[in-house]
């Protein structure tokens, strides 16, 4: 016989959304919903708030975007904060947001979520680790980018030892020892830029040159000299000619010149490497072939001794929480419409999957809001916002980079024409018959849960 006061805990929030995570996408979401006046609960597997800030970033991490455009413009960041604050800082900054809001009490820690499905009435059924279920109106999904580990197929055995970047912490684990570190990327940068300080021997391995952007350029963030209304090309040619008057020809370093334009990966902020290079600090080489013991092979045929192994080598987007039907990723992508909305379910919503080149506290304060609006247009027909932007004639998206101020430029624009999107929201919703999300079974026990 089923328990009756259980089927009373999972229907007392049916009414409600739940977001899982409360990092810093996670906790933007959430304050947005509270000032809209719609209700939710709010989740994170971790032991606190904070995200990847928490539990996810060496000690020595700063920010690569600047405090300007990183923090919540109604929320600003202390005067007494650098430009490029630290991993504490935003720790800090993080807590002080969520108590300032009074987000906390919505916030239940150590709850994993080990299965989401859609069930009959457009519902979503939640499955935690310890077994609890719960039914909730939507679910608003902002588990972050940065915690299932990327790793690089070796050939080969290292007698050494192979962590990822994810896994260093301190410079101590650096300290005395031959360091290969594996990767372009700003994590990459950071952690052989500490290796050429205290290690026996820094070596970055990249299989492609990448653009080194200085993160200031004559005393100001580089991220804070471009402004919303400036196109891409002209972003471009500044960065360009930035790297250009900072750090010269990629010859003088030793580096082939990067085989992609600018912005077309996610950039890589950082003065250190170019500086290490100079000093013989930081030797730079080609890609991998292979591991023979306590060396590396290269592809260009010359060997190293190394004692640690760094792969600095990136993420999978993953929801592993998500059945196989509503499992909508493709490399680094999320195929929905809107940055968010699905066009055959309804009440799941995708957020803070893409890599904007900029501070994701400046673009939740523009998008949010945007996005309460729009659930509560979608409590108002009947079927998916994403079958409506699909309609109006949106495609979905083929990267996961994007532009900030191209999204400032469009949350304008949807603020201005909101009310007609309402409008030709209601008549496409008028041409389909009642619609229902598609039920899905439960998953069997043995599926492993959620990070």
């Amino acid at each position: 016989m089923v328990n009756s006061s259980k089927i009373e805990n999972m229907l007392e929030t049916t009414n409600k959304h739940l977001i899982i995570g409360s990092g810093f996408v996670g906790l933007g979401m959430a304050e947005s919903m509270k000032t809209a006046d719609i209700p939710y609960d709010q989740v994170d597997a971790s032991d606190d708030i904070g995200g990847n800030w928490y539990h996810g970033v060496y000690e020595t991490a700063h920010i690569i975007s600047s405090r300007k455009i990183t923090q919540f413009t109604h929320f600003p960041m202390p005067d007494d904060y650098p430009d490029f604050p630290s991993a504490q800082n935003m720790r800090d900054y993080l807590n002080s947001f969520a108590d300032h809001f009074d987000l906390r009490k919505n916030i239940e820690l150590n709850r994993k979520v080990s299965y989401v499905r859609p069930i009959a009435d457009n519902l979503w059924e939640v499955t935690f680790d310890n077994d609890e279920q719960r039914i909730y109106k939507g679910i608003i999904i902002c588990n972050g980018h940065h915690w299932c580990k990327r790793f690089p197929q070796f050939s080969g055995e290292f007698n050494g030892e192979i962590i990822h970047s994810k896994d260093y912490k301190n410079s101590e684990q650096l300290r005395g020892k031959r360091v290969l570190v594996i990767g372009g990327g700003n994590s990459a940068c950071d952690v052989a830029a500490e290796a050429a300080r205290v290690g026996a021997k820094s070596v970055l391995s990249m299989r492609e040159s990448v653009w080194f952007i200085p993160k200031t350029f004559v005393g100001i963030p580089v991220s804070d000299l471009i402004q919303w209304w400036v196109p891409e090309w002209l972003q471009r040619f500044t960065a360009y000619l930035i790297i250009l008057l900072t750090f010269g020809s990629y010859e003088n370093y030793g580096l082939p010149k990067p085989n992609y334009r600018i912005f077309d990966k996610h950039p890589t902020l950082n003065n250190e490497v170019p500086y290490y290079i100079k000093h013989g600090r930081i030797t730079c080489k080609p890609g991998v072939r292979c591991l023979d013991g306590e060396e590396v092979e290269f592809v260009d045929g010359s060997r190293e001794s190394f004692d640690l192994i760094v792969c600095a080598t990136g993420f999978h987007l993953a929801y592993p929480f998500l059945a196989p039907e509503l499992q909508r990723v493709e490399g680094a992508t999320v195929k929905c419409y809107g940055g968010s909305f699905l066009e055959d379910y309804k009440g799941i919503y995708y957020i803070g999957w893409t890599q904007a080149r900029g501070g994701v506290g400046s673009l939740l304060s523009a998008s949010a809001p945007i996005f309460t609006r729009f659930l509560k247009l979608q409590d108002q027909i009947k079927i998916p916002m994403g079958l409506v932007f699909k309609e109006m004639g949106e495609q979905l998206p083929k990267t996961h980079l994007q532009d900030p101020q191209k999204i400032f430029r469009e949350l304008k624009l949807v603020n201005f024409f909101f009310n007609r999107i309402v409008k030709k929201a209601h008549q496409i919703d008028s041409q389909y018959s009642d619609f229902q999300n598609s039920p899905l079974p439960p998953v069997a026990k043995e599926v492993v849960g959620s990070k």
